[in-house]
């Protein structure tokens, strides 16, 4: 890499720091292409990225950055995974790290909250941005179909009680 390219990969890698609702930094080693395509496909899937960088450009990248914490992390062959989704890049490493032995999650970010191994696992179990707004959808929507409910009941039972007293006087 000359200068020119290592300058763009380092702006480049600030905009992916500054726009990240989450970063993972794992080690890769061992791993073949295909694998790295298979998580590379997962997260895309799931709406994060994997990058390969160099530790270096991505340490002067990370200078003056909110996350800046992490540069510890960047030591040996390392990736990142980041998605603007504060849950989903971690999910996606947490279960390839659960199904590959050969990567290993060393660490990340929240917002500007730099995490251990073990508080990016805590937060791959927490349920995404889509699956808390179906929730909150979901307790929205339960109280008006109760009150649709509480309210059409008297009116049937007292269809029920009438259509009784029909068939009684027909009898």
């Amino acid at each position: 890499m000359d200068k020119t390219q290592k300058a763009e990969a380092v702006e480049e890698l600030k905009g992916i720091f500054a726009e990240s609702g989450s970063l993972v930094v794992a080690h890769y080693t061992g791993l073949t292409v295909a694998e790295l395509s298979k998580l590379r496909g997962r997260m895309r899937a799931d709406g994060a990225s994997f990058k390969v960088a160099k530790n270096r450009l991505a340490v002067r990248a990370l200078q003056g950055t909110a996350v800046e914490g992490i540069a510890g992390y960047f030591k040996g062959p390392t990736g990142i995974a980041y998605s603007k989704d504060p849950v989903a890049a971690s999910k996606v490493a947490v279960t390839f790290a659960k199904d590959n032995a050969k990567f290993k999650v060393l660490g990340g970010s929240v917002g500007s909250t730099v995490l251990d191994a073990e508080g990016v696992k805590a937060l791959s179990q927490l349920p995404s941005l889509d699956q808390l707004r179906g929730k909150i959808v979901g307790l929205i929507q339960a109280p008006a179909t109760k009150i649709a409910g509480i309210l059409v009941a008297p009116a049937g039972q007292i269809a029920r009680v009438i259509g009784a007293y029909s068939k009684k006087e027909a009898a």
